[in-house]
């Protein structure tokens, strides 16, 4: 095996860093030095026949002995004589390991984070000291992330949209850009009633810590032209808030469900209808208008393992909703439409109807060819309208 020389000494340190050990022992983190670098050096039998290559070597780890001590071993060789080898390298100090890879400036930048840290939130040390490379890439933004924190402090749960925070410097899209690290941040230095323990990861950042986020929306046709909002003549194609369409309650009798925007826009007309564009998985906000209970719905998915998934999670929220032209004879008939599944669902499903649930084992268990699928928009559209007469 090849002896360790200076390159690998310099390996060794810098894996430190990587982990790194070396920032935090500045922010109270375990102390690293003195530590003990591995060394692999010549056996007695590789002293004698290789005796220049050693002499080379240790000519090598001399060469570099100002970043670390080495520790001299004597060796009594019966043809060589008394030779002094390496047999172990120190570490001392920290800035000996700095220096020894370069990171002296890097380490004097943390370091600064530390103490501005210590000044205004101390709580945030330990963040430091686990996570020190982190906090160095945001070394340039550190004190603005700083403002943020102590601004909300202030002003927990403020109830406004993130540009309406007026912190010198800071901007809303800095806020969103930095929202992950703001949430490992705020979370050890807010109350507990400051934060919606519910609300999680990048998307849930405005409603975990009490700020406006966008609201959902709707889209919606008005199917029936008798029952049009607007008397312009025109296709009723309408996008609402969620709580305003929770509170419309529509005269209709019937809710279609698509997720496919075509055939939302391609919907045919239909008496004391509407038809929903669907957003896939997630059906919360939509359970809000409790005047759907009341409504005959109808969900028309892709034929696949996913869109019987939404159909289950639908049901969870209306169990009463039936699927539209999610059977096997549809199945069957547009074969030659079939496509494929990249990523199928294979969890069992609970809310389908027992003929819905054999469709969906053979589609999960491949019983009718590799991940098939018939997409929505590849059926035939005389079939959407077929199916709609026997609604009606």
């Amino acid at each position: 095996m090849r002896w360790t020389n200076p390159n690998d000494l310099k390996a060794q340190v810098q894996k430190l860093w990587d982990r790194g050990l070396l920032l935090s022992s500045l922010s109270g983190g375990e102390a690293v030095f003195p530590r003990r670098l591995t060394l692999k050096g010549p056996d007695s039998g590789e002293l004698s026949e290789r005796f220049a290559e050693v002499r080379d070597w240790i000519a090598q780890l001399s060469a570099e002995a100002g970043l670390y001590r080495i520790e001299w071993r004597t060796v009594n060789h019966r043809v060589l004589g008394t030779n002094e080898i390496p047999a172990s390298i120190w570490i001392d100090r920290l800035a000996d390991a700095l220096r020894m890879i370069g990171k002296r400036q890097a380490a004097e930048q943390f370091a600064a984070l530390v103490e501005l840290t210590g000044k205004q939130q101390p709580e945030l040390i330990p963040w430091l000291t686990k996570r020190p490379l982190r906090a160095l890439e945001l070394a340039e933004d550190w004190s603005r992330l700083l403002d943020i924190i102590a601004w909300l402090r202030r002003h927990p749960r403020p109830g406004i949209y993130l540009r309406q925070v007026d912190i010198s410097g800071v901007h809303s899209k800095f806020i969103e850009g930095h929202r992950a690290v703001l949430g490992e941040l705020l979370d050890r230095v807010l109350p507990h009633e400051a934060i919606e323990a519910a609300a999680g990861g990048i998307g849930g950042f405005c409603r975990r810590y009490g700020f406006l986020d966008r609201p959902a929306r709707q889209r919606f046709r008005i199917l029936d032209p008798s029952l049009a909002l607007f008397l312009t003549g025109t296709d009723q194609d309408i996008t609402v808030t969620h709580e305003t369409f929770a509170r419309l309650d529509f005269p209709v009798e019937r809710i279609f469900v698509t997720e496919n925007e075509i055939n939302f826009l391609a919907f045919p007309p239909a008496t004391s209808s509407l038809v929903l564009f669907g957003g896939g998985y997630g059906f919360e906000t939509l359970a809000e208008a409790d005047w759907l209970r009341n409504r005959d719905i109808h969900y028309w998915g892709d034929l696949d393992t996913h869109g019987f998934a939404i159909l289950d999670q639908l049901r969870k929220f209306f169990p009463h909703a039936s699927s539209l032209l999610m059977d096997r004879e549809t199945m069957l008939i547009h074969r030659a439409q079939w496509g494929f599944e990249p990523q199928p669902e294979t969890r069992d499903l609970w809310r389908l109807t027992p003929e819905e649930k054999a469709l969906y084992d053979d589609l999960r268990r491949n019983r009718l060819g590799d991940r098939v699928r018939l997409e929505q928009e590849k059926i035939g559209f005389n079939r959407v309208v077929e199916a709609l007469k026997k609604l009606f």
